[in-house]
């Protein structure tokens, strides 16, 4: 049940600080800090940003990798009743540039690795009035430890309402620009009341302790936290998911609950250290972005000796909204192929193009209904309107329903790509494929891979007398887009697939390399 008390994200350290002062609420590299600790650092924080001149509902953004100061910021943030965005690292400097403008950030916390990044665009980042080193002192800014420890630790205990924003994720763009996704607290702990309710395998008591790998600017690595932290367990975060320090991790600090995607978790299979690792007191694993393969399966069962969850959702959905229960992971069970049945509270439907709800077995557009869906995208009404109608988000997975509930995942309605856990949308690529003077004519789609699930591949054409080669293509695409959006392979072609009216048919396109595979996506 719902824990009472509990309705914003500043509540949970000021909640878990007098019941658990003394247990670790975060861990990093080896740095332990208590609930009490948490408690006092994050009231620190909050006071900084409101000091900083950061009024109610304003943005506060963090570029660097997974780190315990990354939850002091995200709770301090929300203590000063601040919306937290969260950056990919992984973006190229104009990516960057263009999410830290359009989220309005003012305070801007950077991590050492990527003072060069912030270096390059500096100038052109007009919101930001206060720049924060997480380590070190970059380019003369005020270091973080220094910054943060300069401030009362009197909780500011700034007024804040559930619908209000805490939260801003930034998904690629079906324009060729990234969507800043609101998520309101009300959508987190409505999740968590429902998550409470799937059944035994998310029971939590006070010797859990949760290992956060995935990313924190995704909300599998944000929310995932938000859960843990929630059920006053110990967060023990890893800067990367490096498969050899996952295992290491696991057993070090005898975590009890997992959550990664597909990739990574064959990854850790394939390791050595799988072979002779403790994995004894792990009570579930948990898994998303994609189903897992059986043979996966049966080595990870076999492995692990607990429970597997798959859950299925999206960043629009504060989360989960679909999970694939421990008694259906068996070996030659066809529901493995599902993403499972709705959370409880979570409406799913599956309905043809005039929204209509379609008969188990036809396929059709997964429309989900639930108080967690987003509050919209940042300062783009007419996306949010177009993706939410009449209370329900159109996913834009295809996909189908069977006789007992359980959701199946076939295509998808956009041309979202999923490689590895990230989402990579064609347009994005596209765009910066038509940066380059020898491309004529260019589609992005996303083809099987055994690694990652899905990989990016350009179908281009060239101009004429032209002779680029798709090394020189790919190399030059990097420079304008992160590295995972990169293209890995491209195909020339003489022509691209368009009907009468112009429009590039990329179902068709998609057809040759995907006709061999039962799931459509990856």
């Amino acid at each position: 049940m719902p824990i009472d008390g509990l309705h914003l994200l500043a509540d949970i350290p000021r909640y878990w600080a007098p019941k658990r002062p003394d247990k670790a609420a975060t861990v990093f590299e080896g740095n332990i800090v208590t609930w009490a600790d948490f408690d006092r650092l994050t009231s620190q924080v909050g006071n900084g940003i409101i000091e900083a001149g950061v009024k109610p509902q304003g943005r506060v953004g963090y570029l660097g990798k997974n780190s315990d100061l990354y939850f002091q910021l995200l709770f301090g943030a929300a203590k000063a009743n601040a919306v937290m965005v969260g950056i990919n690292w992984r973006l190229a400097p104009p990516e960057v540039e263009y999410i830290v403008n359009d989220a309005g950030i003012e305070v801007l916390f950077v991590e050492e690795e990527f003072f060069g990044v912030i270096g390059q665009v500096r100038e052109h980042l007009a919101p930001v009035r206060l720049f924060v080193a997480m380590s070190g002192h970059g380019h003369g800014w005020e270091a973080y430890a220094d910054w943060r420890d300069g401030q009362s630790d009197q909780d500011p205990r700034l007024p804040a309402d559930p619908e209000d924003v805490c939260v801003q994720l930034y998904t690629s763009g079906t324009t060729g620009r990234p969507k800043g996704v609101q998520l309101s607290h009300r959508g987190f702990f409505v999740q968590r009341a429902a998550d409470e309710m799937a059944g035994e395998w998310n029971s939590w008591n006070e010797r859990d302790v949760i290992m956060i790998p995935m990313p924190v600017f995704h909300v599998g690595g944000t929310g995932w936290g938000f859960q843990g932290f929630y059920n006053g367990a110990t967060q023990v975060i890893l800067g990367q998911a490096e498969p050899g320090q996952i295992i290491d991790t696991i057993q070090e600090y005898r975590v009890t609950k997992v959550f990664v995607v597909p990739a990574v978790l064959q990854f850790m299979l394939q390791h050595e250290k799988a072979k002779t690792a403790d994995f004894s007191h792990v009570r579930v694993v948990l898994y998303g972005a994609s189903p897992i393969p059986e043979e996966v399966l049966v080595k990870a069962l076999d492995t692990f000796k607990c429970p597997f969850v798959q859950l299925y959702g999206m960043t629009e959905t504060s989360g989960s909204v679909t999970y694939l229960p421990p008694e259906v992971h068996v070996p030659g069970s066809t529901k493995l192929r599902s993403c499972g049945v709705p959370f409880h509270g979570v409406e799913i439907i599956i309905a043809d193009g005039e929204g209509n709800p379609q008969p188990p077995g036809q396929v059709g557009e997964i429309l989900i209904r639930s108080p967690a869906i987003m509050k919209g995208y940042w300062n783009l009404p007419e996306a949010t309107a177009e993706a939410v109608k009449d209370g329900w988000y159109h996913s834009g997975d295809a996909g189908y329903m069977d006789e007992d509930g359980y959701i199946y995942v076939y295509d998808r309605v956009k041309d979202m790509i999923v490689s590895g856990g990230e989402n990579i949308y064609p347009a994005e690529v596209e765009s910066a494929l038509f940066k380059h003077p020898a491309v004529a004519d260019a589609a992005v789609i996303g083809v099987p891979s055994e690694r990652w699930g899905e990989e990016v591949k350009a179908v281009v054409v060239r101009e004429p007398d032209t002779h680029l080669t798709e090394q020189e293509l790919i190399a030059f695409v990097r420079t304008q887009i992160a590295g995972y959006k990169t293209p890995k392979s491209v195909d020339f072609v003489e022509t691209l697939p368009r009907n009468p009216s112009g429009k590039l048919l990329k179902k068709d396109l998609r057809e040759a390399y995907w006709k061999d595979q039962a799931r459509r996506v990856g």
